[in-house]
């Protein structure tokens, strides 16, 4: 028997609204008693906003599987949460290509009933620590995106004079956070012992991998809704709590810190500040069992005038530099990165030779929608050379696998372009990023009144 909610989207948000609500009213204090929230209604909606194609868990089960049983298994599986008896499955590990598929990545997979109860205990607590986090942290948070980010990277570099950046990369982060720090922070805001003893039983779960169940010490495992969130609290106290209310006052200059999950930049007006954070950056983060990777974290002088000194870096998938503006003003630009541009172009290849057996209509179709989400990232201001160079490379790559097709005849390249401009046209770039649409929206999530943003003491 299949259930469908009862509730319409704007009483889906009004718990939210009520959690954010509460929150602002007990500012600085542990918040109790969040596990009411969670009820039979609220496990069917968080079940319908999984993924529904998502890999299974170490027991086999689908999406669709537990959609046939659910009637009957949500409420026994609230009845098992709320009296601690439910007992967090081991975790499937897998990995999944990373670069240019030459490394790989680590991935888990819950079961559906750990992402359902995961994904409850994310939704109480985000309004929780939206009202904690600073603007500055733009990763996995509602109305926050990469492109903010970028923008106010732009700002801050090209009119604020910020050109010393801190180009930093951190070891294995997601498995190496410290659960004994995690729960200290916790207790700053999280005193619900039915959560808390869920979330330990989260982080003591077991990693199956190739037969082997290990228990790690420290880490979240990368796939669970919960493991985001828990990411963001942890280098909220670590790093920008610790920058914006320790670092800063101290500084002559100008500065800021930017981060993306676990990628962060920190920008100076002036140099000294730079080195100066520069050396006690790496102790900052060891003290809570991180590491800095020495070959990849670097200070940027952008100042062209500065001769011998690295003048650009990467951050999320551009690479950003100085240039001239149409004024002649500096300002800080970017393209694509040589290896984000790589390795796309590796994998559209490698989708195209799997494809070519199917019919030229079918193809085009699949790679528009290809095109549209590349252009929907990469088409943002300055780019513009870089996403033409990549349409560029897919036309020829598409007509190198059209003509390797067994027993079709070959196309010549003046009828290739009839195709592809013509008949069944390729999805030409387009710029989907401006300064103005990059701007963050006005409007706070769970709005109800302004959100407050809440430090207490540095940590």
């Amino acid at each position: 028997m299949k259930m469908r909610s009862t509730r319409d989207k704007g009483e889906m948000l009004t718990v939210e609204m009520q959690i954010a609500e509460r929150s602002r009213k007990y500012t600085g204090e542990a918040l109790t008693n969040l596990h009411q929230y969670i009820d039979v209604e609220f496990l069917h909606e968080c079940f319908q906003m999984l993924n529904k194609q998502s890999a299974s868990g170490v027991d086999g089960e689908r999406w669709r599987d537990y959609d046939r049983q659910r009637a009957e298994r949500i409420p026994k599986l609230l009845a098992a949460f709320k009296s601690g008896t439910y007992q967090a499955p081991n975790i499937r590990r897998v990995y999944i290509p990373k670069g240019d598929g030459k490394q790989q990545r680590p991935l888990g997979l819950p079961t559906i009933e750990d992402k359902i109860l995961q994904t409850a205990v994310n939704r109480v607590l985000s309004p929780i620590y939206e009202q904690e986090f600073y603007a500055s942290s733009y990763g996995f948070r509602p109305g926050k995106s990469q492109h903010q980010a970028l923008e106010e990277l732009f700002k801050e570099a090209s009119f604020k004079g910020k050109r010393y950046i801190i180009d930093a990369d951190m070891k294995d982060y997601f498995g190496t956070i410290s659960h004994q720090w995690l729960r200290t922070f916790l207790d700053e805001r999280i005193k619900d012992g039915v959560i808390r003893k869920m979330m330990d039983k989260w982080l003591k779960a077991g990693i199956l991998e190739e037969g082997q169940v290990t228990y790690p010490k420290d880490g979240t495992p990368q796939g669970g809704t919960i493991s985001p969130l828990l990411s963001n609290i942890y280098l909220h106290y670590v790093l920008e709590m610790w920058f914006k209310e320790q670092i800063q006052p101290l500084l002559k200059g100008g500065s800021f810190v930017i981060r993306y999950a676990d990628d962060f930049l920190m920008g100076f007006s002036n140099k000294e500040d730079a080195l100066r954070v520069m050396k006690v950056l790496p102790k900052r983060l060891a003290k809570y069992g991180l590491t800095l990777n020495p070959e990849k974290t670097r200070l940027v002088n952008l100042d062209e005038d500065q001769e011998g000194e690295e003048k650009t870096f990467d951050f999320l998938g551009f690479t950003h530099y100085m240039g001239n503006s149409l004024k002649g003003k500096r300002i800080l630009k970017r393209k694509t990165s040589k290896k984000k541009l790589r390795i796309s172009l590796i994998r559209m290849n490698n989708w195209m030779r799997d494809n070519r057996h199917r019919s030229v209509a079918e193809i085009v179709k699949d790679l528009n929608r290809k095109l549209r989400g590349y252009y929907e990232y990469y088409g943002i201001t300055f780019n513009s050379r870089q996403i033409n160079a990549y349409y560029d490379r897919v036309v020829k790559l598409l007509q190198k696998w059209l003509n390797r097709r067994g027993g079709k005849k070959r196309m010549s390249w003046d009828k290739y372009l009839l195709l592809v401009e013509k008949w069944v046209p390729l999805l030409k770039p387009k710029i989907y990023h401006s300064s103005l649409l990059a701007k963050p929206k006005t409007e706070e999530p769970y709005a109800g009144k302004p959100l407050v943003r809440v430090c207490g003491g540095a940590v």
